[in-house]
């Protein structure tokens, strides 16, 4: 296979990037090492800075630790990314039509509150849903999740729209299609089916942000681990942190796995009907061809 971008790299190539590959590891686990021994000589290994998860202390059992981070932690940041993402998604959807729009009263105000709602950091929007509007931190957060995310994602779309042929717009309307009925059947599917990685991506950057809600009040995961820190000690800070790491590891990688699984079976799908197509043509042209002489 050819390379586009860059030459294939040869043989002195591959060896530099051999040993280059094996320095970095080598140096990544140093670092790791570095790191466990600084934290063993610190007791971070102790059993007794870990049994809060299987035994903990202040007359509570192990099944009440996990309940509060998973079931209502968890649950709570769920629950919140489940509101702001549909919504997200909508509006997001929505200003990208209206940024693409031909007609400047209907772009141009599309395009400013994309570029306000993204140059403002999330927690300011939280803040800003939870004192302006008089709140709850709940609708603080899904706030402040759904104005960021509906930005990026409306560029995000509109950036698979720009990169589409115009050729497609074109044949659409050489058939007699309106431009709403291009855009929703023609150029928006193929769009989304493009951008569907990033826009699985920035869903991850929804949930991740949905962390911030702890400032404001909100009883998500975060906030879960610090009010168990609290209240059995400092002590318990990393194991507790350890836990919520890899929380958000599984539900994150979760939804990655989810996008390429999507990927692939949108792949598949538009490929067939390509397939088919070729097929049929090759059949047309065969049976054109076999006339009498």
């Amino acid at each position: 296979m050819s390379a586009v971008l860059y030459d294939s790299p040869g043989p002195l190539a591959r060896r530099r990037e051999l040993w280059g590959s094996v320095v970095g590891g080598a140096v990544l686990l140093g670092l790791v090492a570095l790191a466990a021994w600084y934290a063993s000589g610190r007791g971070v290994f102790g059993a007794e800075r870990w049994d809060v998860l299987y035994d903990p202390p202040k007359n509570q059992s192990a099944a009440d630790v996990w309940d509060s981070m998973i079931v209502r932690g968890l649950g709570a940041t769920l629950r919140a990314a489940a509101v702001a993402a549909p919504l997200a998604l909508v509006l997001g959807l929505l200003l990208a039509l209206l940024r693409t729009a031909r007609h400047a009263v209907l772009r141009v105000p599309a395009v400013v509150v994309i570029e306000l709602f993204r140059g403002l950091p999330v927690l300011l929007m939280m803040f800003f849903g939870l004192i302006g509007f008089g709140w709850d931190s709940f609708g603080a957060v899904v706030f402040g999740l759904t104005v960021y995310n509906m930005a990026i994602i409306a560029e995000i779309l509109r950036a698979g729209l720009a990169a589409l042929p115009k050729g497609q717009a074109e044949a659409a309307y050489a058939v007699g299609l309106t431009r709403r009925q291009t855009l929703l059947s023609v150029l928006l599917p193929q769009a989304v089916r493009t951008m569907l990685p990033s826009l699985i991506a920035q869903l991850v950057v929804l949930l991740k942000d949905s962390s911030l809600g702890f400032i404001v009040g909100y009883p998500e995961l975060l906030k879960s681990i610090q009010n168990n820190g609290q209240f059995f000690g400092n002590d318990y800070y990393v194991a507790l942190f350890v836990v919520g790491a890899g929380i958000y590891l599984a539900v994150n990688l979760a939804l990655s796995w989810l996008a390429r699984w999507i990927q692939r079976r949108t792949t598949r799908t538009s490929a067939a009907p390509a397939q088919v197509d070729v097929l049929s043509t090759q059949s047309i042209a065969g049976t054109g061809s076999a006339g009498p002489a």
